[in-house]
C-alpha cells in the first residue's frame, strides 16, 4: 500500500466510524430512557468517535503528541466500554462482603493498566517508514485489556437470563468481533515488532460494521434495564478464561525475553518454550484436580454458599437416572455422589438378607473389595443408629466423637477412603459408600454434610426402587410359571379323566373291535396332547406356530366326539363352510371344554346343543345346555378370573385359559345364564374363508 492510499483508507475507515458514532450517540442521547447504563452506553459511543477521529490525524499529520492524543483515546474508549460491561453484570448481592474488595481491586488494576498504556509506549506505532516506534510493552499491555475485555463479553452472555439472552446477543457479538479484531491486531504487533497497517485501517471500519448490531441491542434494551444472575457456571468459565488470557500474557513475555536474551538461539528457545507452554496448557485444561480446586476457589471467594444447589441437584439426577449410560445403576450411583465432593472414586456397599451389606459396584475403582460388612456389625449398626457421614480422618483423630464406633478391618485396604455415606431408605439402612479423598482439599463442614445425606437419601430412594422393580418382575415370572402349571395340570385332569373313563370301560368292552379301535385312538390323543403339554412347558404359554385356517365344524365334531357322554346326547347344528384363523388343537381344546361344562351341568334328562353360524365378519359356536346354570353376580365377577368355578371338583382354570386364547385370535366369549334354567355360551372368532385359504398356502408352498 503506497503512503497516498495508505492516508486515504485511513480517511475513509475512521472518518466513516466518526460519523457513524456521532449519529448513532445522537440517537441514543434523544430516545433513550436516561438510566445510568444508557447513560454509559452514549459515554461509550462518544469514546469511540473520539477515538475515530483522533486517529484521523496520526496518519495525515503525524506527530508525538497527536499519536498521545490517538493512544488516550483509545485508552479511553477501552474504559468506558468495560465499565458499560461490568456495570451490566453488577449487583449489589453478586459477591459476599468478605471478598467484596475483588471486583474493585480487579477494576482498579484496570484502570491503572489503561492509564499506563498511554505512556508506556509514548505512542500507537505504525510503520517504520513514518519514523514511529514499535515498543512491545504497549503491545502486551494491549493485549492484557483486550483479554479483559472479551471476558467481560462471556461473563455478560453467561450472566444473562435465557429469556433474555435474545436482546444481549447483537451487543455480545459486536463486541466480541471489535475486541477478536483489536486481539489480532496487537497479537500480530507483537510478533512481528511492528503493527500492520492494513488491520490498523480495518479497525475503523470494523467499528462502522458493528454500528447495526449495537443498534439492534438498544432497540430490544431500552434503558438497558436488562435482568441478570450471577451463576457459578458463569464465574467459573470466566475465572478460567482470565486464568488463560494471564497464561498467555505470560508465555508471550517468556517468549519475547527469551528471544531477546537468546542471541542466535533465542529464536528456537522460544519456539520450544512456546511448544512445552501448549502441551502444560492442555495438561492442565485437562485435568480433574485443575477444575476442582478453581471451583473450590470460585465457590469459597465469591459466594456465601459452597454449592449451587439447583446445578448440583441437575446434575445429580441427570447422572443418577441416564439409562443410556453403560454403567448400571449401582455404578452411577456412586459417580452421582462422589461428582458432589470432587471424589474421584468410590465403591458401593448393598445389603443381602442371608450375608449383610456385600460389595455391588465400584467406580473408577481397580479392582472389587473383598469385604463383607455384617448387618449387626459396628458400622452398620452405627450408620443406622445416627445417619451420620463418617469422616475416615476424623474418626482416627477424634475417635471420642464416634462413641461406641470403630472402623471396620477391612478399610486399611482402602488406603485412600475419606467418607462413608449411608443410604437410607425411610428408617431401613438399604446400603452405603465409601468415597475416595477428592482432587482437592474440601472441608466437610455442615453444607457437605447436608447435601450428601439429601442425595444420599435420593439415590437410596433409586436403589430401592430398582429393587422393588426387579422383585416384582421376579413374582410376575413366578406367577406366569404358576399360571401355566396351573393350564397344564388342568389339561392332565381332563387326560386323566378320559383314561380313567376308557379303563372302566374296557373291563366291559375288552373284546369288542369297535370298543379297542376307539380305545386306541382315544391313547393316541392322549400321547398327542402330552407331547402338547411338555412342548407348552417348554415354550411358554403361547402356541409356538402360527395361526392357520381351520375348519370350525370339524373342530367342533371332534370335540363332541371325545366329550360324548350316552347320559347327554349332543346336537350340532352348522352352516356348511364355517372357518375360522387359529390353532386346530387348541380350538378343539377350547369347545371341549365348554361341552365338558354343559355335560356336568346337565340334568339325566337334558341335552346339549351346539350351533355353528355366521354374524357379519364373525364365525359363531353357541353351546346350550338346560342344566343348573349360573347367577348374573357369578358371571359378571368371578366366571372369567382364574381359580373360580361352581364345581366340587373343578379348578376355575379352563373358562380363564379359553377365553384369554380367544381374545388373542381377535375373538370373544360371552355367557348367558340363569339359576335353573341352563347356560348359553357364545364363542365369536374372526371369519376366514378354509378353502381360499388352503389355496393361497398351497400356492405359496409350490413357489
Amino acid at each position: 500500500m503506497t503512503e497516498s492510499a495508505f492516508e486515504i483508507a485511513t480517511a475513509w475507515s475512521y472518518g466513516l466510524a466518526l460519523a457513524g458514532y456521532v449519529a448513532f450517540a445522537i440517537r441514543v442521547a434523544f430516545g433513550s430512557r436516561k438510566s445510568p447504563r444508557a447513560r454509559l452506553l452514549l459515554a461509550a459511543l462518544l469514546a469511540t468517535a473520539l477515538w475515530a477521529a483522533s486517529c484521523i490525524p496520526v496518519v495525515l499529520a503525524p506527530s508525538t503528541g497527536v499519536v498521545m492524543v490517538s493512544s488516550a483515546a483509545d485508552a479511553l474508549r477501552y474504559g468506558v466500554w468495560f465499565a458499560f460491561l461490568w456495570h451490566l453484570v453488577a449487583r449489589s448481592d453478586r459477591f459476599p462482603a468478605s471478598v467484596a474488595v475483588f471486583p474493585r481491586a480487579a477494576f482498579i488494576a484496570v484502570a491503572a493498566a489503561l492509564i499506563a498504556s498511554v505512556f508506556v509506549g509514548n505512542n500507537i506505532p505504525l510503520v517504520d517508514r513514518f519514523g514511529l516506534s514499535a515498543p512491545r510493552a504497549n503491545y502486551l499491555m494491549r493485549l492484557g485489556l483486550v483479554v479483559f475485555g472479551l471476558m467481560l463479553v462471556e461473563h455478560v452472555v453467561r450472566r444473562v437470563q435465557p429469556q433474555m439472552r435474545w436482546g444481549i446477543k447483537p451487543l455480545a457479538v459486536a463486541l466480541a468481533g471489535v475486541f477478536g479484531l483489536d486481539l489480532f491486531f496487537y497479537a500480530d504487533a507483537m510478533l512481528f515488532g511492528q503493527v500492520d497497517p492494513t488491520l490498523w485501517v480495518s479497525r475503523g471500519f470494523a467499528n462502522v460494521i458493528v454500528i447495526p448490531f449495537l443498534a439492534i441491542a438498544t432497540a430490544r434494551n431500552t434503558g438497558w434495564t436488562v435482568d441478570l444472575h450471577l451463576s457459578r457456571v458463569a464465574v467459573f468459565h470466566s475465572s478460567a478464561l482470565l486464568v488463560s488470557g494471564a497464561f498467555l500474557l505470560a508465555v508471550a513475555g517468556a517468549g519475547y525475553f527469551v528471544r531477546y536474551v537468546g542471541g542466535d538461539w533465542g529464536r528456537a528457545l522460544q519456539i520450544e518454550l512456546i511448544f512445552a507452554a501448549v502441551l502444560f496448557a492442555m495438561l492442565v485444561a485437562s485435568s480433574g484436580r485443575f477444575r476442582a480446586k478453581l471451583k473450590v476457589f470460585v465457590s469459597k471467594h465469591f459466594f456465601s454458599y459452597r454449592y449451587d444447589y439447583r446445578e448440583e441437584w441437575l446434575r445429580f439426577t441427570r447422572t443418577l437416572s441416564t439409562e443410556t449410560s453403560a454403567q448400571n445403576v449401582q455404578e452411577r450411583t456412586v459417580m452421582a455422589l462422589a461428582d458432589l465432593v470432587e471424589s474421584p472414586a468410590g465403591v458401593l456397599w448393598l445389603r443381602e438378607e442371608a450375608r449383610g451389606f456385600v460389595f455391588a459396584a465400584r467406580w473408577n475403582m481397580p479392582t472389587a473389595v473383598d469385604a463383607v460388612e455384617r448387618a449387626d456389625g459396628a458400622l452398620a449398626l452405627f450408620l443406622q443408629r445416627t445417619g451420620w457421614i463418617i469422616d475416615i480422618a476424623e474418626v482416627r483423630a477424634n475417635p471420642s466423637r464416634y462413641a461406641d464406633f470403630a472402623l471396620p478391618e477391612w478399610i486399611p485396604s482402602l488406603p485412600l477412603a475419606w467418607l462413608i455415606v449411608p443410604l437410607t431408605q425411610g428408617a431401613e439402612l438399604l446400603g452405603f459408600v465409601v468415597l475416595m479423598a477428592p482432587r482437592t482439599a474440601l472441608d466437610v463442614d455442615w453444607e457437605v454434610r447436608d447435601l450428601l445425606k439429601t442425595a444420599s437419601r435420593q439415590a437410596a430412594s433409586y436403589l430401592g426402587q430398582i429393587r422393588a422393580s426387579e422383585a416384582l418382575l421376579e413374582a410376575r415370572k413366578f406367577d406366569a410359571f404358576n399360571r401355566m402349571s396351573a393350564f397344564v395340570v388342568h389339561d392332565l385332569k381332563n387326560l386323566v379323566a378320559q383314561l380313567s373313563l376308557m379303563l372302566k370301560n374296557a373291563k366291559r368292552h375288552h373284546d369288542n373291535p369297535a370298543f379297542q379301535a376307539d380305545m386306541l385312538g382315544t391313547v393316541e390323543h392322549v400321547v398327542e396332547r402330552m407331547n402338547a403339554l411338555m412342548l407348552q412347558l417348554r415354550t411358554g404359554a403361547e402356541p409356538v406356530d402360527q395361526p392357520r385356517a381351520v375348519d370350525l365344524e370339524a373342530v367342533v365334531r371332534r370335540a363332541c366326539a371325545a366329550k360324548s357322554d350316552p347320559r347327554v346326547p349332543i346336537a350340532v347344528e352348522s352352516v356348511a363352510g364355517a372357518g375360522v384363523l387359529g390353532h386346530a388343537d387348541r380350538l378343539e381344546h377350547v369347545i371341549a371344554h365348554l361341552v365338558q361344562n354343559a355335560i356336568d351341568a346337565s340334568t339325566p334328562e337334558g341335552r346339549v346343543r351346539i350351533d355353528i353360524g355366521y354374524e357379519g365378519p364373525f364365525a359363531v359356536v353357541v353351546v346350550t345346555d338346560g342344566g343348573i346354570g349360573m347367577t348374573p353376580e357369578f358371571v359378571r365377577d368371578r366366571l372369567f378370573k382364574p381359580f373360580e368355578t361352581t364345581k366340587a371338583s373343578g379348578m376355575g382354570i379352563g373358562v380363564y385359559e379359553s377365553s384369554q386364547y380367544v381374545a388373542s385370535l381377535g375373538g370373544e366369549i360371552t355367557v348367558d345364564s340363569d339359576p335353573g334354567r341352563g347356560t348359553r355360551v357364545r364363542v365369536r372368532l374372526p371369519r376366514i374363508d378354509v378353502a381360499a385359504a388352503e389355496a393361497l398356502a398351497l400356492k405359496e408352498q409350490a413357489a
